[in-house]
């Protein structure tokens, strides 16, 4: 009878990291890195409150506008859909913050003016990045609106049972089915821009070689982002269950830090 193999060591698993692309260029993080990264983004969110919580008001305000023209529009049943998928396109709202915090990394004053045109830096490609982000965004309601008519086929979406409907043992079911499946949607817009979007501001980087960069820094450091993505989550949904106000404080943070993220992940070009 043979004996099963050993698990290979902690050293060995960490080089078998080393053969994904792009390797090199990201560094390896501990535990404590993502709390740094939220003090370093509360920072600069103080030193640029101005700038930084009236950005955050202005992205406050357009969600407002958005769910109340839903329900002007009979479409309550996309709301639910809508603030969940807030967190696939994040990465993309919170470029000005990026810029606020490269700014002062380079020792300059940002302004509103910089913070606004940050996606000049590297156009096409940080377009491209925020249109896949959008889209991911409208395939994922759309999944949520086929879980639903699975579960009730007969009940309409638009009409005032939809909650009543949600609140019963099928309901309950629903809604874990639906929240696993927005999970997996949320993981595939973390791996692919974790660092992909503050990289392309940062760098003249395509999109495809940023992307690819992201998701390594994810699997190469699978635990601390895991940690880093239930922070994005804990401080994103606790700014949407104040009436969406909270967001005004928690996406000028969550997109400082983002940096803060970034510039400890991915490593100098000089380092490659």
């Amino acid at each position: 009878m043979t004996t099963p193999p050993e698990p290979p060591p902690p050293t060995a698993r960490r080089q078998s990291f080393a053969g994904l692309p792009l390797a090199q260029r990201v560094n390896t993080l501990t535990m404590d890195d993502p709390w740094a990264w939220l003090a370093a983004g509360w920072r600069d969110m103080m030193a640029a409150w101005p700038l930084s919580l009236g950005l955050g008001a202005l992205f406050t305000l357009l969600g407002l506008c958005v769910t109340v023209g839903l329900w002007w529009a009979d479409l309550t049943y996309l709301i639910t859909s809508a603030t969940a998928g807030f967190l696939l396109v994040s990465p993309a709202l919170a470029l000005g913050y990026y810029e606020i915090s490269r700014r002062f990394e380079l020792g300059e004053t940002p302004t509103l003016a910089l913070t606004l045109t940050a996606w000049k830096a590297n156009p096409y490609h940080i377009l491209s990045i925020g249109v896949a982000l959008i889209f991911l965004l409208m395939i994922w309601m759309r999944f949520a609106a086929l879980i639903f008519a699975i579960f009730f086929p007969y009940v309409s979406m638009s009409s005032g049972s939809m909650l009543d409907q949600t609140l019963t043992f099928d309901g309950l079911v629903f809604l874990a089915v639906g929240s696993a499946v927005g999970a997996v949607f949320a993981a595939i817009a973390f791996m692919c821009a974790a660092v992909s979007m503050p990289m392309m501001l940062d760098r003249e980087v395509d999109a495809v070689e940023a992307v690819l960069t992201s998701i390594v820094a994810v699997i190469r450091n699978w635990k601390v982002m895991a940690l880093w993505a239930g922070l994005i989550v804990v401080f994103t949904q606790s700014g949407l269950l104040i009436g969406l106000v909270g967001l005004a404080v928690t996406l000028p943070l969550i997109g400082h830090a983002s940096w803060h993220a970034y510039r400890a992940v991915v490593r100098e070009p000089s380092g490659n």
